[in-house]
Protein backbone atom coordinates (compact mmCIF):
# COMPACT_ATOMS: atom_id res chain seq x y z
CA UNK A 1 0.00 0.00 0.00
CA UNK A 2 1.66 3.48 -1.26
CA UNK A 3 0.15 6.71 0.62
CA UNK A 4 0.90 10.53 -0.33
CA UNK A 5 2.51 11.85 1.67
CA UNK A 6 1.92 13.88 4.34
CA UNK A 7 1.75 17.77 4.14
CA UNK A 8 -0.41 21.07 5.35
CA UNK A 9 -3.76 22.11 4.41
CA UNK A 10 -2.01 25.01 3.06
CA UNK A 11 -0.27 22.93 0.67
CA UNK A 12 -2.90 20.86 0.40
CA UNK A 13 -5.34 23.46 -0.63
CA UNK A 14 -2.78 24.51 -3.04
CA UNK A 15 -2.61 21.31 -4.80
CA UNK A 16 -6.36 20.72 -4.64
CA UNK A 17 -6.71 24.21 -6.72
CA UNK A 18 -4.59 23.23 -9.51
CA UNK A 19 -5.95 19.81 -9.87
CA UNK A 20 -9.63 21.39 -9.71
CA UNK A 21 -8.02 23.71 -12.76
CA UNK A 22 -7.52 19.78 -14.99
CA UNK A 23 -10.45 18.32 -13.51
CA UNK A 24 -12.66 21.28 -15.62
CA UNK A 25 -10.65 20.88 -18.16
CA UNK A 26 -11.56 17.04 -18.23
CA UNK A 27 -14.79 17.88 -17.70
CA UNK A 28 -15.18 19.78 -21.12
CA UNK A 29 -13.56 17.47 -22.86
CA UNK A 30 -16.07 15.00 -21.52
CA UNK A 31 -18.82 17.16 -22.19
CA UNK A 32 -17.65 17.62 -25.85
CA UNK A 33 -17.36 13.88 -26.51
CA UNK A 34 -20.77 13.10 -25.01
CA UNK A 35 -21.50 15.49 -27.73
CA UNK A 36 -20.38 13.81 -30.43
CA UNK A 37 -21.94 10.56 -29.12
CA UNK A 38 -25.06 12.25 -29.64
CA UNK A 39 -23.93 12.89 -33.24
CA UNK A 40 -23.04 9.62 -33.90
CA UNK A 41 -25.10 8.30 -37.20
CA UNK A 42 -28.47 6.03 -36.03
CA UNK A 43 -27.80 2.65 -37.99
CA UNK A 44 -31.76 0.83 -38.42
CA UNK A 45 -31.56 -2.87 -37.26
CA UNK A 46 -33.62 -4.91 -39.60
CA UNK A 47 -32.75 -8.69 -38.21
CA UNK A 48 -35.23 -9.93 -36.41
CA UNK A 49 -33.55 -11.21 -33.20
CA UNK A 50 -35.18 -13.33 -30.04
CA UNK A 51 -34.85 -13.30 -26.72
CA UNK A 52 -36.16 -15.23 -24.07
CA UNK A 53 -37.70 -13.16 -20.58
CA UNK A 54 -40.54 -13.71 -17.95
CA UNK A 55 -42.94 -12.89 -20.68
CA UNK A 56 -41.79 -15.70 -23.28
CA UNK A 57 -39.69 -15.13 -26.25
CA UNK A 58 -40.10 -11.40 -27.10
CA UNK A 59 -38.59 -9.42 -29.86
CA UNK A 60 -35.83 -6.32 -29.52
CA UNK A 61 -38.62 -3.49 -30.03
CA UNK A 62 -40.01 -5.23 -26.76
CA UNK A 63 -36.83 -4.72 -24.15
CA UNK A 64 -37.91 -0.90 -24.82
CA UNK A 65 -40.83 -2.13 -22.68
CA UNK A 66 -42.81 1.40 -24.59
CA UNK A 67 -39.87 3.97 -23.67
CA UNK A 68 -37.85 5.48 -26.37
CA UNK A 69 -34.79 4.35 -25.46
CA UNK A 70 -32.80 1.48 -24.86
CA UNK A 71 -29.41 0.54 -22.82
CA UNK A 72 -27.99 -3.05 -22.52
CA UNK A 73 -25.98 -4.50 -20.65
CA UNK A 74 -24.01 -7.30 -22.37
CA UNK A 75 -23.49 -9.18 -19.38
CA UNK A 76 -21.11 -12.13 -19.81
CA UNK A 77 -22.39 -15.72 -19.01
CA UNK A 78 -19.92 -18.68 -17.45
CA UNK A 79 -21.62 -21.54 -19.25
CA UNK A 80 -19.06 -24.18 -17.60
CA UNK A 81 -20.54 -23.04 -14.46
CA UNK A 82 -23.90 -21.97 -15.31
CA UNK A 83 -23.80 -18.58 -13.67
CA UNK A 84 -23.20 -15.41 -14.48
CA UNK A 85 -19.45 -13.57 -14.77
CA UNK A 86 -18.95 -12.39 -10.89
CA UNK A 87 -17.57 -9.34 -12.22
CA UNK A 88 -21.04 -8.42 -14.16
CA UNK A 89 -22.67 -9.66 -11.46
CA UNK A 90 -21.00 -7.18 -8.81
CA UNK A 91 -21.50 -4.13 -11.51
CA UNK A 92 -25.31 -5.19 -11.44
CA UNK A 93 -25.90 -5.56 -7.57
CA UNK A 94 -24.33 -2.31 -6.89
CA UNK A 95 -25.96 0.05 -9.45
CA UNK A 96 -29.56 0.55 -6.88
CA UNK A 97 -33.04 1.51 -8.77
CA UNK A 98 -32.98 2.84 -12.21
CA UNK A 99 -36.15 4.66 -12.14
CA UNK A 100 -34.39 8.13 -12.72
CA UNK A 101 -33.77 6.58 -16.26
CA UNK A 102 -37.44 5.03 -16.74
CA UNK A 103 -38.56 8.52 -15.76
CA UNK A 104 -36.86 9.87 -18.81
CA UNK A 105 -37.92 7.64 -21.39
CA UNK A 106 -35.12 4.98 -20.48
CA UNK A 107 -35.00 1.23 -20.01
CA UNK A 108 -32.01 -0.75 -19.03
CA UNK A 109 -31.89 -3.98 -19.59
CA UNK A 110 -29.46 -7.00 -18.99
CA UNK A 111 -28.48 -9.53 -22.12
CA UNK A 112 -26.69 -12.75 -21.18
CA UNK A 113 -26.41 -15.84 -23.77
CA UNK A 114 -27.07 -17.96 -20.83
CA UNK A 115 -30.16 -20.25 -21.02
CA UNK A 116 -33.06 -18.51 -19.66
CA UNK A 117 -33.90 -21.28 -16.83
CA UNK A 118 -30.32 -20.82 -15.71
CA UNK A 119 -30.07 -17.16 -16.14
CA UNK A 120 -33.46 -16.52 -14.57
CA UNK A 121 -32.52 -18.99 -11.89
CA UNK A 122 -29.09 -17.33 -10.90
CA UNK A 123 -30.28 -13.61 -11.25
CA UNK A 124 -33.25 -14.29 -8.85
CA UNK A 125 -30.80 -15.67 -6.11
CA UNK A 126 -28.78 -13.43 -6.17
CA UNK A 127 -31.31 -10.68 -5.95
CA UNK A 128 -29.88 -9.02 -9.13
CA UNK A 129 -32.37 -6.18 -10.72
CA UNK A 130 -33.81 -6.65 -14.02
CA UNK A 131 -35.64 -7.19 -16.49
CA UNK A 132 -33.09 -9.75 -17.83
CA UNK A 133 -33.29 -11.66 -21.27
CA UNK A 134 -31.54 -14.17 -22.72
CA UNK A 135 -30.12 -14.12 -26.27
CA UNK A 136 -29.42 -17.83 -26.13
CA UNK A 137 -29.65 -19.41 -29.41
CA UNK A 138 -29.45 -15.90 -31.03
CA UNK A 139 -26.80 -14.14 -33.10
CA UNK A 140 -27.38 -10.93 -31.28
CA UNK A 141 -24.35 -11.19 -28.81
CA UNK A 142 -22.30 -12.25 -31.68
CA UNK A 143 -23.63 -9.76 -34.08
CA UNK A 144 -22.61 -6.88 -31.63
CA UNK A 145 -19.25 -8.79 -30.87
CA UNK A 146 -19.37 -9.33 -26.89
CA UNK A 147 -19.70 -13.29 -27.49
CA UNK A 148 -16.43 -14.72 -30.15
CA UNK A 149 -16.97 -17.66 -32.84
CA UNK A 150 -15.56 -16.85 -36.20
CA UNK A 151 -18.06 -19.24 -37.87
CA UNK A 152 -20.95 -17.18 -36.72
CA UNK A 153 -19.72 -13.71 -37.21
CA UNK A 154 -15.63 -12.45 -37.51
CA UNK A 155 -14.43 -12.33 -33.90
CA UNK A 156 -13.72 -8.73 -33.31
CA UNK A 157 -13.93 -6.55 -30.01
CA UNK A 158 -13.48 -2.77 -29.03
CA UNK A 159 -13.53 -2.16 -32.86
CA UNK A 160 -10.63 -4.42 -33.57
CA UNK A 161 -10.25 -7.52 -35.66
CA UNK A 162 -8.44 -10.36 -35.32
CA UNK A 163 -4.88 -8.65 -36.93
CA UNK A 164 -5.48 -5.21 -35.12
CA UNK A 165 -6.14 -7.25 -31.56
CA UNK A 166 -3.03 -10.10 -32.34
CA UNK A 167 -1.14 -6.61 -33.17
CA UNK A 168 -2.19 -4.83 -29.75
CA UNK A 169 -1.60 -7.63 -27.59
CA UNK A 170 -5.20 -7.87 -27.08
CA UNK A 171 -6.05 -11.18 -28.83
CA UNK A 172 -7.46 -12.66 -25.50
CA UNK A 173 -10.16 -10.47 -25.76
CA UNK A 174 -11.44 -12.41 -29.27
CA UNK A 175 -12.20 -15.38 -27.25
CA UNK A 176 -15.48 -16.71 -25.21
CA UNK A 177 -17.47 -13.88 -23.88
CA UNK A 178 -16.65 -10.12 -22.96
CA UNK A 179 -18.58 -7.11 -21.58
CA UNK A 180 -19.83 -4.21 -23.39
CA UNK A 181 -23.17 -1.72 -23.56
CA UNK A 182 -25.25 -0.83 -26.40
CA UNK A 183 -27.77 1.84 -26.97
CA UNK A 184 -30.63 1.77 -28.99
CA UNK A 185 -33.15 4.34 -30.28
CA UNK A 186 -37.22 3.90 -31.58
CA UNK A 187 -39.20 5.25 -33.89
CA UNK A 188 -42.27 3.58 -33.79
CA UNK A 189 -41.94 0.05 -34.43
CA UNK A 190 -38.10 1.13 -35.86
CA UNK A 191 -35.12 0.21 -33.83
CA UNK A 192 -31.89 1.78 -34.35
CA UNK A 193 -28.38 0.87 -32.99
CA UNK A 194 -26.52 4.24 -31.57
CA UNK A 195 -23.93 3.53 -29.76
CA UNK A 196 -21.74 0.47 -28.45
CA UNK A 197 -18.82 0.49 -25.87
CA UNK A 198 -16.17 -1.77 -24.89
CA UNK A 199 -13.27 -2.65 -22.16
CA UNK A 200 -12.67 -0.21 -20.13
CA UNK A 201 -15.54 2.37 -21.94
CA UNK A 202 -18.12 0.63 -20.24
CA UNK A 203 -16.88 1.95 -16.69
CA UNK A 204 -18.69 4.94 -18.10
CA UNK A 205 -22.14 3.13 -17.43
CA UNK A 206 -20.56 2.20 -13.60
CA UNK A 207 -20.82 4.36 -10.54
CA UNK A 208 -18.42 2.34 -8.71
CA UNK A 209 -15.27 3.11 -10.54
CA UNK A 210 -15.91 6.58 -9.81
CA UNK A 211 -16.58 5.89 -6.00
CA UNK A 212 -13.13 4.18 -6.02
CA UNK A 213 -11.34 6.81 -8.51
CA UNK A 214 -11.64 9.36 -5.74
CA UNK A 215 -10.15 7.36 -3.11
CA UNK A 216 -6.88 7.47 -1.61
CA UNK A 217 -6.01 3.75 -2.74
CA UNK A 218 -8.01 3.88 -5.64
CA UNK A 219 -8.89 0.76 -7.06
CA UNK A 220 -7.82 -2.46 -5.44
CA UNK A 221 -5.20 -4.04 -7.66
CA UNK A 222 -6.62 -7.70 -9.51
Amino acid sequence: MTLSRIGTREEWLAARIDLLAREKAATRLLDGISAARRELPRVEIDKKYVFEGVHGQVGLLDLFEGREQLIIQHVMWVFDGGRICPMCAGSIADRGGVGTLNDSGITLAMVARGPWPELEAYSREHGLAGPWYSSHGSEFNFDFHVSMDDSVTPAEYNYRGRDASEKAGKADFLEGEQPGNSVFIRDGDRVFHTYSTFARGVELLDPVFGFLDVTPLGRPVR
